[in-house]
């Protein structure tokens, strides 16, 4: 069982009463990433678990620092905790309801792109309940877009769209989409001509898409930088957003920050890695050395860290060797590339 507080995929589990408790017992035997909440006035058990008070100030305190939560409690008692915490679709927690008696396992909360709906689906496995589901796709057996985008790792922007596209698939009407790079190349049969609407667009460019489309961003993009060293984190991150903007490049698209590994203890490189959330890659002189591709070689970064190039060859290396789209920009203490991951082979 992991700490309060859990973070990254890790699942919440709730009780208040002693049926409700033994069950959830056993789901968190099942789920190692599981971390066991139960509440204070029942009788202390073999089991590992945290104690609570009071229900809705633990909730409070832990509802984000969880990707799912699977409360053994009636639903309205679940609806009533979590209200005031809720804010998007595509940002809430998974939240699955059991009752006292094991029987129904409900997905209430985030059912797709949460994974609510497979969780509840696998919850039910374990304690050999029936899950319940209600999504509209998935009681009438059709996809649903933003399962799709998860599946395939794109991030949503505009999600108000994601209704449209959904009642489309159900309705049977034609649904636009623009797709340069062939991620929904296996189902173009839900798809008609790209002027349709509502239309998807999945690109990695913020001038292809219109307003009314539901946009997913592909993690296409790679961004090498380089820096000398204490750089503030502000000079790098504004170095980086500017390029972006300029280039009609879109951030969701970024999928990994890359430098060299003499870089590895740069607190501006580090900080500004955290804050966006992503990925931070580093490669060895020698491997940046080996990129025959760099288009803007530098000699004074050659003479003091023995290679040509630092942000273009680690934006090529971070993409798998991919494309160099935006070749070294700078300030006066950074340096930034931008590369693309090859995703049609």
């Amino acid at each position: 069982m992991i700490s309060p507080g859990g973070i990254g995929k890790a699942t919440a589990i709730w009780a208040l009463t002693p049926h409700g408790a033994r069950l959830a017992s056993v789901l968190a035997d099942a789920m190692p990433d599981a971390a066991l909440f139960l509440s204070e006035n029942l009788e202390e058990t073999d089991v590992p678990a945290f104690r609570f008070s009071s229900l809705k100030q633990a909730v409070s305190k832990h509802f984000f620092s969880y990707h799912a939560h699977v409360f053994f409690m009636a639903t309205g008692i679940v609806v009533r905790v979590i209200a005031d915490h809720l804010v998007h679709k595509i940002h809430d927690p998974a939240v699955v309801v059991v009752d006292d008696r094991g029987t129904f396992a409900i997905s209430l909360v985030s059912g797709h792109v949460g994974g609510a709906n497979d969780l509840a689906v696998r919850v039910s496995a374990i304690l050999d309940a029936t899950p319940v589901i209600t999504t509209a796709t998935d009681v009438n057996g059709r996809p649903s877009v933003d399962v799709m985008a998860v599946e395939r790792d794109l991030v949503i922007e505009h999600p108000e769209a994601i209704k449209k596209v959904n009642m489309a698939f159900l309705t049977g009407k034609p649904v636009g989409i623009f797709d340069p790079y062939g991620f929904f190349r296996d189902r173009m049969d839900l798809f008609g001509d790209s002027v349709e609407e509502p239309r998807v667009s999945i690109d990695d460019r913020t001038d292809r898409t219109k307003a009314s489309d539901l946009v997913l961003r592909p993690k296409t993009l790679v961004a090498g930088i380089g820096c000398n060293r204490n750089t503030d984190k502000d000079e790098i991150k504004g170095l980086l957003m500017d390029t972006l903007w300029q280039c009609g490049l879109a951030i969701g698209s970024l999928s990994c920050l890359a430098s060299v590994d003499v870089k590895h203890d740069e607190k501006g490189l580090l900080e500004l890695a955290d804050e966006l959330k992503m990925p931070l890659r580093f490669f060895s002189r020698d491997e940046l050395a080996g990129v025959e591709t760099i288009e803007t070689p530098s000699v004074t970064v050659e003479k003091h860290m023995g290679v040509k190039s630092v942000c273009e060859a680690a934006a090529i290396l971070g993409a798998e060797k991919g494309n160099l789209i935006v070749p070294k920009r700078k300030t006066a203490n950074a340096t930034v590339a931008v590369a693309r991951i090859n995703f049609t082979s």
